[in-house]
């Protein structure tokens, strides 16, 4: 066969070992329904002379009756293998492909098109590092393109190669390869796709299939076997958090107990310190044996028995993972879900989900949001209807170790399975931020005991007003993102600094970078976030200072609230009014940019609100005035409040 190592015909040993070693790749092929998937994958392994002589007779024999090529060779053949996909000319079950290379093994997975069998879809993509995205180039992008496109980022495939076939149909035309990626590239911009190409093929004739195609001269690229043999996914797993789920305890006898399972992630070494979820037991690694000896150390993904240094009550379901690099343990969280059933899935319905080894019931307490494939736009829905993809939130009845699925694939994914019929009805992923909804408003919260009381500084009030010769208070600077809140607030500072003033700045991302790095940018999130920033401001005016804080704070109730918690005569309100056209030209760093792909979501002037203060202390057009004319009427509204 070609491609393969020269060794096997000299050195079976040699060649046998080279094979041991060679690095995998899992990939899958996808998109919509006769855009030729497993035609390109039959062709694929065709030309690198990876099929049998006995099997391609066999296909040349079915291509007369089942192909749809006229009687000629039908390379599809070789992965639809059910009846029903021969007569119907179509892929239903997920076909897994294994070949090799020189430089690669390879397993494929040929996924069906159907929206009906998009399910079979997410299970062969659940383990893929690479998509390979088929687009008929007669018909451009399709409703199942965008969905499987969706799907694949919300599986966390990095890679994806968009394949635009059928190029022989539209006379190999550069015009309609570059249409079709641009209109893919105007969709994917939403998407979480790190490394995206494109490549033009024709999966019938061969063209850049295996060898480089004469038919479109104007394209340089690599063909499809090339770039499958050189992707770079070497730094796609994650080797910093071990995990390790518990699949079975192994007592052969008195004198051994082990512990085996598969690495999901990070690599543990022969006397390292581990700990146990969930009963957070500690032990340190006697030994580590596999089934080639007893190695000093082990990665993901390998399968392995470790033994400690302790007996302490381990059993399947449990995970171990090191004393300083924690999953998160909880019995709530948000997730993706898939759902694979015809029943619906309905809140509150008890479920049992799988998650590693471990197995334990709950429930989906909230449908947040149900994703539209075409447009990605979110939508409220009573239920989770069969292969639509929603956001949930997951109760379950005891607490579970977990990671976001971003950063962990094993202790980040789950299935759903129904209770009385055993079958699996839905795929989860779990969420590295957990649910707005879910979010407590803290602005009325008592303190948890009762026994709590403020303290009083032995520093009066007016002892710091004589030794600051000022009066403390809060300066709320409020603006779309770009109006300048950060620039003056840090001008502001500056000028008062150094009339022998006491005071600090509250900037919002300084915030989001320390006591609001849990936050998103939700309006409840926007909300909490002000609340925090107002409770550092009460301390820092009970000290004396003055506080500029420089938020968007975009909601008017929750200024007002803001207001209300800092005390009407020591807080003032200052908005800043420069327009969106002008805050877009101010963008260095592309928010508003992101923003309209959609890909920075709930963002004042684009897609959320701004609601301008009705009565403000002082309003700045910042578009209009300097940094130091700014400055001057902040100072002037300072002292005309008898602040300063």
């Amino acid at each position: 066969m070609s491609h393969q190592s020269e060794l096997i015909a000299t050195d079976i040993d040699a060649y046998l070992d080279q094979h041991e070693h060679k690095e995998l790749l899992r990939f899958i092929t996808c998109g919509s329904v006769d855009d030729g998937k497993s035609t390109l994958i039959g062709r694929l392994l065709y030309d690198s002379k990876m099929i049998y002589e006995d099997q391609l007779a066999s296909l040349q024999e079915d291509s007369k009756v089942h192909g749809t090529t006229g009687g000629d060779f039908d390379p599809a053949l070789l992965t639809d293998g059910l009846k029903a996909e021969r007569e119907q000319g179509i892929t239903i079950d997920v076909a897994y492909r294994y070949f090799s290379t020189a430089k690669r093994k390879f397993i494929i997975a040929d996924t069906p098109g159907h929206e009906q069998y998009t399910r079979n879809m997410a299970t062969g993509a659940s383990t893929a590092d690479l998509a390979i995205i088929l687009v008929d180039a007669r018909h451009g992008i399709m409703t199942q393109t965008r969905r499987h496109s969706f799907i694949a980022s919300l599986l966390g495939i990095k890679h994806v190669l968009v394949a635009i076939n059928k190029m022989d149909l539209v006379e190999f035309s550069e015009a309609v390869f570059n249409q079709i990626s641009q209109d893919y590239q105007d969709f994917a911009a939403r998407l979480d796709i790190p490394d995206l190409h494109f490549m033009p093929i024709s999966a019938l004739l061969g063209d850049n299939v295996v060898d480089p195609t004469k038919n479109m001269p104007w394209y340089h690229g690599r063909t499809l076997m090339n770039f499958l043999e050189t992707v770079y996914i070497g730094s796609d797993r994650n080797l910093e958090d071990f995990r390790f789920p518990v699949q079975y305890v192994n007592r052969p006898h008195l004198d051994f107990r082990g512990y085996c399972g598969t690495i999901g992630s990070g690599i543990i070494r022969k006397g390292e310190d581990i700990l146990v979820l969930p009963s957070r037991k500690t032990s340190t690694v006697k030994e580590i044996v596999t089934c080639d000896g007893s190695p000093e150390e082990a990665f993901a993904p390998q399968a392995i028995t470790i033994t400690l240094e302790d007996e302490i009550d381990i059993s399947r379901g449990d995970v171990i993972v090191r004393p300083g690099n924690l999953p998160r343990v909880n019995d709530r969280f948000d997730a993706m879900v898939v759902w694979m059933a015809d029943e619906a899935m309905v809140p509150g319905k008890t479920y049992v989900f799988k998650q590693t080894t471990n197995s334990v019931t709950g429930s989906i307490s909230t449908l947040r949001y149900v994703v539209d494939v075409n447009t990605l736009h979110r939508s409220e829905a009573p239920v989770l209807n069969l292969n639509e993809i929603g956001r949930c939130t997951v109760r379950l009845n005891e607490p579970i170790p977990y990671d976001g699925y971003r950063r962990n694939r094993t202790t980040g994914a789950f299935i759903i399975i129904d209770r009385i019929s055993n079958v699996t009805v839905g795929a989860g992923m779990i969420q590295d931020r957990a649910s707005a909804a879910d979010r407590h408003d803290h602005w009325d919260d008592e303190p948890h005991e009762d026994s709590l009381q403020g303290q009083l500084s032995n520093v009066t009030t007016e002892e710091r007003n004589s030794r600051f010769g000022q009066q403390p208070s809060t300066l709320l600077l409020t603006g779309l993102a770009g109006a300048g809140k950060t620039t003056l607030s840090y001008a502001l500072e500056r000028h008062l600094f150094d009339q022998g003033r006491a005071c600090a700045v509250l900037d919002g991302q300084n915030l989001r970078l320390g006591i609001s790095r849990d936050l998103g940018f939700s309006a409840e999130d926007r909300s909490e976030n002000l609340r925090r920033s107002v409770e550092v401001a009460k301390l820092l005016n009970n000290a004396g200072m003055i506080c500029i804080v420089g938020l968007v704070a975009p909601s008017a109730s929750v200024r007002r609230r803001a207001a209300a918690a800092l005390g009407e005569d020591r807080c003032l309100v200052v908005h800043l009014s420069a327009p969106v056209e002008v805050c877009r030209e101010r963008d260095k760093d592309g928010q508003y940019a992101l923003a309209d792909k959609g890909e920075i979501a709930n963002f004042p002037g684009v897609s959320a609100p701004y609601e301008q203060p009705e009565n403000p202390d002082l309003v700045l057009p910042t578009h209009e005035l300097s940094v130091a004319q700014c400055v001057d009427q902040l100072v002037e509204l300072l002292e005309a409040r008898g602040i300063i």
